[in-house]
Parts: structure tokens; sequence; C-alpha cells
């Protein structure tokens, strides 16, 4: 530990007006109990990751925070416009312990998305706000409560401070070295199919296939009819739900040629927090059939943020199974 002046100042510290608002962003990657957390000048990046085959993202922007402050290690040549992800600390924590401690004060689980506040459209097929935004919502929000998040230095507990009607509560989360580094690499310039559409609706899709009890499930876009299928085969029978390629269906459609991937089932399922929440979803596939579901989610202020999963595809000569181990593609960091 340094011993001058800086010795007293924390590696990082930031304050939200709002737990809840953090606590339902990380819900969307609460499928693994623990999280890495990357913490950069622009802000705190938390992921997740399943059997290497599946990986969530959050990314909580500095202007989430009403204060945001990281100061270099002083043992440190980190230059200010330097974004090496290498370059900035990186610790795993109990993901289920912090949104725990998020939701000390009560938070109740709501429905983020009701019937009498479905998203409607507004000009040129764009999304209007509230809809599912609506669980970000001063009336749906109740005692949103302050957060303080502080790290003194690399190997210390994140320490976490909840403010409410005049109670105050500390919270210390052990930090541990992270387990993984590599990101699952989605190819941006050879990209396979980009589609665009209401998050609802993929939500809703995911759920009618679960009547036929699937392990895998299978996406199809073409630039020809059938434009856009996500189909499932379990032990009760086989299922698939088709969407045209209306644009105030797919606001965004961009499918050169057929692609055909299927993933695990249970995996695709467990973003289905995001689809909850979130008013649009982008649907990117890449030449070796990585998938990437990347969510936009309103928060308050008029702000977003982005929520993203990569899934790793089967090998399509693979036979039926459930296996995390047929499931092939490249891992690297982004």
């Amino acid at each position: 530990m340094a011993t001058d002046g800086t010795a007293e100042r924390p590696l990082f510290s930031a304050v939200s007006n709002s737990a809840r608002q953090l606590f339902l962003l990380l819900r969307c990657i609460s499928f693994a109990p623990k999280a890495q957390v990357q913490i950069t000048q622009k802000g705190l990046r938390f992921s997740a990751e399943e059997s290497q085959v599946m990986q969530g993202l959050v990314f909580l922007e500095k202007s989430l925070f009403t204060s945001y402050t990281y100061t270099k290690p002083v043992n440190e040549n980190i230059d200010d416009d330097d974004d090496d992800e290498g370059d900035f600390p990186v610790f795993q924590i109990s993901l289920s312990s912090l949104l725990e401690t998020l939701q000390i004060f009560g938070i109740n689980d709501i429905k983020d998305r009701s019937a009498a506040h479905e998203p409607s459209y507004g000009a040129n097929g764009a999304f209007a706000r509230g809809g599912a935004a609506s669980a970000f919502e001063t009336r749906f929000l109740g005692m949103t409560g302050m957060c303080r998040l502080s790290y003194a230095a690399d190997g210390d507990p994140l320490c976490i401070t909840l403010e409410e009607t005049g109670v105050t509560t500390n919270c210390e989360l052990t930090t541990f070295e992270p387990e993984f580094r590599e990101d699952i690499l989605l190819q941006r310039e050879n990209l396979a199919q980009k589609i665009i559409m209401r998050a609802s609706w993929l939500h809703d899709a995911i759920n009618e296939l679960s009547s036929t009890s699937p392990s895998r499930l299978t996406i199809a876009a073409s630039p020809s009819a059938p434009y856009f299928t996500l189909s499932s085969n379990g032990p009760l029978g086989s299922a698939m739900v088709e969407f045209s390629k209306d644009p105030q269906l797919l606001e965004t459609f961009q499918v050169p040629s057929r692609t055909v991937n299927t993933y695990k089932y249970s995996l695709i399922k467990s973003a289905s927090r995001a689809m909850e929440i979130a008013s649009k979803v982008s649907i990117r596939c890449d030449e070796q059939g990585v998938l990437s579901l990347q969510f936009m989610i309103e928060v308050e202020g008029g702000g977003v943020s982005f929520v993203d999963f990569r899934f790793i595809p089967f090998l399509p000569e693979d036979g039926e199974g459930d296996e995390e181990g047929d499931a092939v593609g490249d891992a690297g960091s982004e």
C-alpha cells in the first residue's frame, strides 16, 4: 500500500441514486452465481459465463452514477486514452450476494412488462418511451435508495453502502481472482445476419416454444420466405414460430444468405430477464454461428443501457443431446 496522500483515496468509488436500477440491470445475468468485474474509466463491466458456451455482459456506464471516480494505481502507467482492458483492475465476486445486497431494503419483484403498459410504436416504427422501460419509472421504483460502491486496492473487498430514509447499511463482498479472462468472440466484420425487433416478441416466442420441453433451439434466417424462424423439438413434439419481414415487425433485417444454427435452449432461456425489461433486441450471428442477443434497456433519465449475451452453436453434425461440450466456437477478447 502507498503511504503518501493517495493511500486514503480508493482505487474506485461511485454513487448511484437508484439501487433498484443497478439491481434490475445486473439481475439480467443472474444465470451464474459469480460475475467478473472490470473497473474502467468509462464504467463498470460485469460478465458471467456458463460452461464456456454462454456469456452475459452488462456495462454500467459512468453516466448511470451521480459521481464516478477511478484513480490510477500509483505503480502503473495507464494512459488516460488507453482502452486496453488488460490495464484495468479485474476481479470476481459472488453475483448472488451482490444482488441480495442491492435489494436489502426490500425491493419488490414487479411485473416489468404488463398489459397496461405495453410498448407502443412512435414515428418510423421506433419504440415510444414506456412499456418495457416502465420497470425503471419512478412510480414503480418505490424507495430507490442511494448506493455507494468503492474498491480500495487490488485484493480488497468491494464495499457497498446503502442509504434509505435515514438507515445506512454497509456491506463488504470478498473479491477473488478471475476464473476466465477471454470473451466469446463475435466477428462483427463477418456478420451473417443482423435483425432488430421488439424484445417482448422474442420473449413471447421463446416461451411459446417451451411447451415441447425442448433441449435445443434452431434459429434460421433467409432473404426469402420464411424470413426468420425459431423452432424446437422435444419429447412433447415440435414447434415453430415464424416472423414476417414487415418493417413494423422486424425493424432491421440484414440477411444476405440463408443461415441455420442450433443452440442449447436452456441457455437462450437464461436471457429471459433481459427480454422482460428491454425495449429492443439486436439479433446478430457471425459466419461461425456465434450468436449475440444485445438488449437495449431504457433507464431513468431517458438514457439506455445494453446487456449482451453470446452463445456458441452446436456443430451441424452433432446428434441429439444436451452436452455443452458439443458446442463449438472461438473465444477471444473483443
